[in-house]
């Protein structure tokens, strides 16, 4: 799952209007925020194998502490506790919570069985990657549907509030459209320094929010 993530920050801007959209993205993407620093840090693992899955070569056997159930709630609860830390209320540091969470959920679906319950525990997966048309539907309609429910929920102030933002969808898409298209990756240490430009996202997405306001 890559631009499902984006939708889930994108859709809880409808949920939690007066939290910033670039909270909600370091939410919904936080778990692949910091599964790159594990990896490169020799923590956590994964591998390239061609024809794991249909949609992606990547082959994640041991990354429990970024992706297990147990770890996303750890997480979870992790990040509405650090929200409400700024004395944000108590409602949108759950959305925030819940944001976290929904990575697990959508990973849930189109990961074959690498996502462990619990550290060391049975690991659990829909497998959605060994079907790429199915993937890549179900993906577009939650990106298109997200996309939607933040245009709902807010309007730009300025140029800025709508350029912005649609360079961001542009991108994401070109993004998602080489991902499929590309061959395998050369080695793992070159995904996991690639993914570390998904932190460039966050504030990106915090610039589109100061030129935008809620609708009423």
């Amino acid at each position: 799952m890559f631009i499902g993530h984006h939708a889930a920050a994108f859709g809880a801007k409808r949920v939690a209007p007066r939290v910033s959209l670039g909270v909600l993205f370091a939410a919904a993407m936080g778990l692949d925020l910091v599964w790159p620093i594990l990896t490169l840090a020799g923590v956590e693992h994964f591998r390239i194998a061609p024809h794991n899955t249909a949609f992606t070569p990547l082959d994640f056997y041991d990354y429990p502490i970024t992706h297990s159930a147990a770890g996303a709630l750890g997480w979870s609860i992790l990040g509405a506790l650090l929200y409400r830390a700024f004395r944000k209320p108590w409602r949108d540091a759950w959305v925030v919570g819940a944001a976290v969470f929904s990575h697990w959920v959508l990973d849930f679906v189109t990961h074959t069985r690498d996502l462990a319950l619990w550290p060391g525990g049975p690991k659990v997966g829909l497998a959605l990657w060994n079907h790429v048309a199915a993937t890549v539907v179900v993906e577009a309609a939650l990106f298109l549907g997200g996309l939607a429910l933040y245009l709902r929920a807010t309007t730009a102030r300025d140029r800025i509030g709508s350029l912005a933002l649609w360079a961001l969808v542009l991108f994401l898409g070109i993004i998602y459209v080489m991902n499929v298209l590309s061959p395998p990756p050369p080695s793992w240490q070159a995904v996991a320094s690639a993914a570390l430009a998904a932190w460039l996202f966050v504030p990106w997405a915090w610039w589109i929010d100061k030129h935008r306001q809620a609708r009423a």
